[in-house]
């Protein structure tokens, strides 16, 4: 199987390259944004008729925390749009067999019932800070389902929660929340600083995803015959944000104290997947978030010392 993984070098696609790399019977097939465009549909065109995967999986996304989402909304609703209808319509006219479209859980609404099940989409309003974000995903799910619907191609979706581990976005504005508690907690050990601020009040609860586990759960969907059109990968469990801050504090070894500034947003209220149904067809995530996040603070610590770390 010839497997084309777009956005090869994000936090997703590189966990998505180390899972295939040793898979019997995967060549993977790569390119980097200086090769390829992904927002330019003559390029994309261009790319899938002269290689002609067999499958693909689109990792490439434009992604970030609460801050980008509510600074650059166009930059976000665009950029994602674009690339979804690209590579959606191209695999398409260029006979691509098995199509896999990665998401987020935010395309759920705001205060969808928990655990979110996949059939709350569309069901009441997004929440407005990452609401540009979330319709372009929506899109790109909503491609892959009518794709297939008129025309018969194994097109679908996998919707993660909250992703972290090697490869993250470190920036200390646009990152999401575990990668950003990580850099604050080690620059404050680093800096004997005796008190950290965390952003809002602590009480909203969110569910996190090592990306390892979901670059395997990627795998075991391909290998499914009948795929939902889309479906929820996740733990399955939650933590509030104070939970999550005080172990990235431990991991990292910072022994100061933690102030909150409830002038901060704190986003939506509690972000737990319904994940019973990959559940009950047979995968379940394996990496604790706890060893997780040491495991995540480990290559941190590596890529900065190597200088490749994002942001």
């Amino acid at each position: 199987m010839k497997l084309f993984i777009a956005g090869h070098k994000g936090m997703v696609g590189s966990a998505l390259v180390r899972r295939f790399q040793n898979e019997p019977g995967v060549a993977m097939l790569t390119r980097p944004h200086s090769q390829l465009d992904l927002t330019s549909q003559a390029a994309v065109d261009e790319f899938f008729a002269a290689e002609k995967p067999d499958a693909a999986i689109i990792a490439a996304a434009k992604v970030g925390g609460i801050h980008a989402n509510n600074t650059y909304p166009a930059d976000f609703i665009y950029d994602n749009l674009i690339v979804a209808a690209n590579t959606v319509h191209a695999a398409f006219r260029h006979g691509v067999k098995r199509f896999l479209f990665l998401g987020s859980s935010c395309i759920y609404p705001k205060h969808a019932q928990q655990p979110m099940s996949e059939d709350c989409l569309l069901t009441s309003p997004l929440e407005p800070t990452n609401e540009a974000y979330a319709i372009a995903k929506i899109a790109g799910l909503k491609l892959c389902q009518y794709y297939r619907r008129q025309y018969g191609v194994l097109f679908h979706s996998a919707m993660p929660t909250n992703l972290y581990g090697p490869g993250d976005n470190y920036h200390p504005e646009n990152s999401h929340v575990l990668p950003a508690l990580i850099r604050r907690f080690h620059e404050a050990r680093e800096a004997a600083l005796p008190e950290v601020t965390a952003w809002g009040t602590g009480s909203p609860r969110r569910e996190f995803l090592h990306v390892d586990d979901l670059a395997d759960a990627c795998a075991f969907l391909l290998r499914l015959d009948n795929p939902p059109d889309w479906i929820n990968v996740g733990t399955g469990t939650d933590v509030t944000i104070k939970e999550l801050t005080e172990t990235v504090a431990d991991a990292v070894g910072y022994k100061g104290r933690i102030a909150w500034d409830t002038s901060k947003p704190d986003g939506t209220p509690r972000k737990l997947m319904d994940g019973s149904r990959l559940a009950a067809l047979g995968w379940k995530a394996k990496i604790p978030l706890r060893d997780g996040i040491r495991r995540a603070y480990a290559s941190f610590l590596d890529e900065k010392a190597q200088g490749i770390l994002r942001g």
